[in-house]
């Protein structure tokens, strides 16, 4: 065998050799898990937000009053259902028509000067869900005008008010009312059906009932008086009413 055929076999055999001790990798690590918790408590809310905006109610405002109204409510201490704001209305004032006659009421007025839908507001931060209803009832528009008192006439006889274009605001809140009236009559002592509503599940934080719209659009005429003809005195007439808001679910 030559010497060049010698040394080939040598190179072979040494490469060889080498393939044959190389060490293997060695496998992963078993991969581990480890739980932990969070934790968090609530108790029942006593605070809430004053009044919002009716058309942005993440805003809180300061809705101003017609002159000579002052609110008065809410009749029991916060146990975290409550109003907390109810509009009042002002229709004007109109001279004496033979004929019957229907006011609009004018819209919200703010501490800015601008104007927003006429609304009621309920917060609801018991963390129940348990639901709540709110209703509302009128009494007669009277005058304290002593002759026409005297000679019978000191009541709006008949007279009703309509809120109307009634809209469930609920931006507010992940979870507002779901009922709600579009359109209520008021007659003088008679308490309307639910106005504004939650079905258990439903209704907390800040929900809102605008009437005019979500969007304000007929903010200036969704509110209206309707008065027959005949029965307007030359006074000024005001009439009470009660909001009234229970922990019973809607239906």
């Amino acid at each position: 065998m030559s010497k060049s055929v010698t040394k080939y076999l040598s190179l072979a055999t040494l490469g060889l050799l080498a393939v044959s001790v190389t060490p293997q990798l060695a496998s992963a690590a078993t991969t581990q898990s480890y739980g932990t918790q969070g934790e968090v408590t609530f108790t029942a809310g006593t605070d809430t937000t004053g009044p919002v905006d009716p058309q942005d109610p993440t805003v809180p405002v300061k809705p101003t009053e017609p002159d000579g109204v002052n609110p008065v409510g809410p009749t029991m201490p916060d146990s975290g259902l409550t109003i907390v704001y109810a509009s009042s209305f002002d229709f004007g004032s109109h001279p004496v028509s033979n004929k019957a006659e229907v006011y609009n009421a004018a819209a919200q007025k703010l501490d800015d000067n601008t104007t927003r839908t006429n609304y009621v507001q309920v917060a609801d931060n018991r963390g129940t869900f348990s639901g709540w209803n709110l209703k509302v009832q009128m009494t007669d528009f009277t005058t304290a005008d002593s002759n026409l008192v005297a000679n019978g006439h000191g009541t709006l006889t008949g007279a009703t008010v309509t809120l109307g274009d009634a809209e469930i605001q609920g931006a507010g809140t992940a979870n507002p009312a779901d009922i709600s009236s579009a359109t209520t009559v008021l007659t003088p002592g008679v308490q309307s059906a639910t106005i504004l509503g939650a079905t258990a599940g439903h209704g907390s934080g800040n929900s809102l009932l605008d009437f005019g719209g979500k969007d304000g659009s007929t903010k200036d005429t969704a509110i209206k008086l309707s008065v027959p003809a005949g029965v307007a005195g030359a006074a000024k007439y005001t009439a009470d009413l009660t909001w009234t808001l229970d922990d019973t679910p809607s239906n």
